[in-house]
C-alpha cells in the first residue's frame, strides 16, 4: 500500500502539471502533503512527523536555493551588459541566420561545456549565450531546452558525474571500469540527439527561412566593461571548477561585485534586481517546494517500499535478463526517484539477485545509467528548474516536449549498449 501511495503520488503530480491544471509549485506542495497526511492515518508514521520530514529536505536543499537565486542574477546581469553579445554574434556570423546549423550547434556547445559534469554551469552559460539567439531568429525556445537538458545528460556519464560515482560507490567498483565500456553506448546516444537536432533545425528552418539579421544592441551594455566582466566570469568558472569556496557563496560574491562595478549608483542596482525578480522567484520557490516533495516521498517510507514491490515483481525466469531489466527500470525509476534513493537504495538489490545468475555488480552499474536522459525531466532534479527558469519555460511544456525524445536517447544508448556487449 506505501508503494501504491508513493506511485501515486507523483503519478497525479505529473498529471497536474502536464495538464496545466496547477502551477508547479503549488502541485509540488498540496499533492506530496495530501499523500503523506494520507499516509500518516493509514498509520503507517505517526502524524506529528510530517514536519519534520518536509523541513529535513529544505535543509538539504537550502544550499542549492541561494545558489540558484544568485546565479540566474549574476548571468542576467552579465546579458544585460552584453557580455555574450560578441558569442552571439560570432555564433550568427557562422550559422547566418539557419535554424537549422542554430540546432546541431546547441548540442555540439552543450556537450563541450558538459565535460565539467556540472549541469547548473552548464545550463548557465549555455542559455546565456544562445537564448539570445533563439528569440533573435523567432525559434522554439523548448527545442534549446530540450537539446540542452539531453546532451547533458548523456555527457554526466562521465566518471567525475554523479551518476557514474553514484552506481560505483554503491555497487564497490572501479568508476572507470563503469564509465569506458560506456562510450560506445554514449556516442550512439550523441548520434540520436544529433538526429533530433537535425530533424527539428529542418522544421524550423522551413518554418523560419533563413533570416538575415540586422546587428543588434541590448539595453544597458557598457563596451568598457566587457573585459572586466569577460575576466570576472572565467574566475568564477575557475573557482567553481577548482571548488575554492561552496557554489553559493561564489555566486554571491561574484553577483556582489559585477553589480558594484557594471551599476555604481543604488538606484540602477534596484532596477536591475527588480528587472530580474520574477524569473528568480519562479526557480527559487520551486527548489523550496521540492523538498517537501522528496522529503515526504522519502522520510515516509514510500522509496523504500517502491523498491521492495519492484523485485518482488520481477518473476524468477527473467533473472538472467536483469542487466537489460534493470536498463529499462532505470528509465521510470530515475524519473520518480532521486538518483540517490535508486542508485543507493534499489540498486544494491537489484545487483545481489543479479549475481545469482552470473551477472556482474560493474555491468549492472552500466545497465543502470541507461535511464539518465529521462532522470534529467524528473521534478526532484533542481538542475532542470534552473534550465527552464532561465529559459522561461514552463516545465510542464520542457516535460511534454522533451519526454519522448528522453526515452528515445536512452533506448538508442541501450541498444549501443546491447550491441557492444556493454552489459549482458
Amino acid at each position: 500500500m506505501l508503494a501504491f501511495l508513493g506511485l501515486a503520488m507523483v503519478a497525479t503530480f505529473m498529471a497536474l502539471i502536464m495538464t496545466k491544471r496547477l502551477l508547479p509549485l503549488v502541485a509540488l506542495t498540496l499533492v506530496p502533503l495530501g499523500y503523506g497526511i494520507l499516509a500518516a492515518l493509514l498509520g503507517y508514521f505517526p502524524i506529528a512527523k510530517l514536519g519534520p520530514m518536509m523541513l529535513e529536505d529544505l535543509k538539504t536543499l537550502a544550499p542549492t536555493g541561494v545558489m540558484l537565486l544568485f546565479a540566474i542574477l549574476y548571468f542576467a546581469l552579465m546579458i544585460d551588459t552584453g557580455l555574450f553579445e560578441g558569442v552571439v554574434a560570432w555564433i550568427l556570423r557562422r550559422v547566418k541566420g539557419d535554424p537549422l546549423k542554430v540546432a546541431l550547434g546547441t548540442v555540439a556547445l552543450t556537450l563541450v561545456v558538459s565535460l565539467d559534469g556540472d549541469g547548473s554551469t552548464t545550463y548557465m552559460i549555455c542559455v546565456a549565450a544562445l537564448l539570445p539567439l533563439y528569440q533573435r531568429l523567432g525559434m522554439n525556445t523548448r527545442l534549446m531546452t530540450c537539446l540542452m537538458l539531453l546532451s547533458s545528460a548523456v555527457m554526466n556519464l562521465t566518471p567525475w558525474g554523479g551518476p557514474t560515482a553514484r552506481a560505483a560507490s554503491a555497487l564497490h567498483v572501479d568508476p572507470s571500469a563503469v564509465f569506458v565500456p560506456m562510450i560506445p553506448a554514449m556516442l550512439c546516444g550523441i548520434a540520436a540527439i544529433f538526429i533530433l537536432a537535425w530533424v527539428y533545425g529542418r522544421r524550423e528552418r522551413e518554418r523560419l527561412g533563413i533570416i538575415e539579421l540586422p546587428e543588434q544592441r541590448m539595453e544597458g551594455i557598457q563596451p568598457r566593461l566587457l573585459w572586466f566582466n569577460g575576466l570576472l566570469t572565467v574566475a568564477l568558472m575557475t573557482c567553481l571548477i577548482l571548488a575554492i569556496l561552496p557554489m553559493p557563496v561564489l555566486f554571491m560574491a561574484a553577483f556582489g561585485i559585477a553589480l558594484s562595478v557594471n551599476y555604481p549608483a543604488l538606484s540602477p542596482q534596484k532596477e536591475r534586481i527588480a528587472a530580474h525578480a520574477e524569473s528568480v522567484l519562479a526557480v527559487v520557490s520551486l527548489i523550496f517546494a521540492a523538498g517537501i516533495f522528496t522529503g515526504i516521498l522519502s522520510g515516509s517510507g514510500m522509496v523504500e517500499a517502491l523498491s521492495k514491490s519492484l523485485i518482488a515483481f520481477i518473476p524468477e525466469a527473467l533473472g538472467p535478463h536483469l542487466a537489460v531489466i534493470t536498463a529499462l527500470l532505470s528509465l521510470p525509476f530515475t524519473f520518480f526517484l532521486s538518483n540517490d534513493a535508486f542508485y543507493f537504495g534499489m540498486l544494491p538489490v537489484l545487483a545481489e539477485a543479479a549475481g545469482h545468475y552470473g551477472i556482474s555488480p560493474v555491468a549492472l552499474a552500466r545497465a543502470s545509467l541507461v535511464g539518465q536522459p529521462v532522470h534529467l525531466l524528473s521534478p526532484l532534479v533542481p538542475s532542470t528548474y534552473l534550465l527552464v527558469g532561465l529559459a522561461k519555460v514552463e516545465l510542464g511544456d520542457h516535460q511534454r516536449f522533451t519526454l519522448r525524445w528522453a526515452v528515445l536517447v536512452a533506448l538508442a544508448m541501450l541498444l549501443g549498449a546491447l550491441v557492444t556487449a556493454t552489459f549482458p
